[in-house]
């Protein structure tokens, strides 16, 4: 779990306490022992290739999404996924068409999915330097989400990944 706060706070103004009354206020019946607590900016960040020569990049050392999607693990089980195959491919059978479409493959994906993360967090979360303008934006396109259906279904299936790519 997370909440917004200034990425420049100090983690010393987050006493459990505080942290037990932001989770309580959101969600009734939640407890547990808060074991680690951060203050980290939401940022994104996919490279340009996840392959250089024999090197293959997967998981965070490819990219990189902010939370708010819940997508960054599921990226990289997908990556280490189709890796393993494209591995066992050359290894097993000496085919390297695998390997070499292993970049494509996955950016496609992980592109499709740091679009909804992003779309995620400017529409879930405050913006600091957002213009009235892009703060009434920010409630039209929740209005929309909320009460259309095509609208709420595609969120669905963006947000637990029912939609492949």
């Amino acid at each position: 779990m997370y909440f917004q706060c200034n990425p420049d706070d100090s983690i010393d103004h987050w006493s459990d306490d505080r942290i037990w009354a932001g989770m309580h206020a959101r969600v009734d019946s939640v407890d547990g022992t808060i074991f680690r607590k951060n203050i980290v900016g939401m940022h994104s960040y996919v490279s340009a290739t996840l392959q250089y020569g024999r090197l293959f990049l997967a998981g965070d050392a490819a990219h990189i999404v902010p939370p708010t999607g819940a997508k960054g693990l599921n990226l990289a089980v997908a990556d280490v996924r189709v890796l393993s195959r494209a591995l066992a491919a050359f290894y097993e059978e000496n085919r390297t068409d695998p390997l070499d479409a292993y970049s494509a493959m996955a950016l496609r994906r992980i592109w499709h999915a740091s679009h909804f993360s992003y779309w995620m967090t400017h529409v879930l979360h405050r913006l600091d330097d957002a213009s009235a303008f892009e703060r009434r934006l920010q409630v039209a396109e929740l209005e929309h989400v909320t009460a259309s259906r095509a609208a709420a279904t595609a969120m669905a299936e963006n947000y637990v990944g029912a939609v492949v790519v």
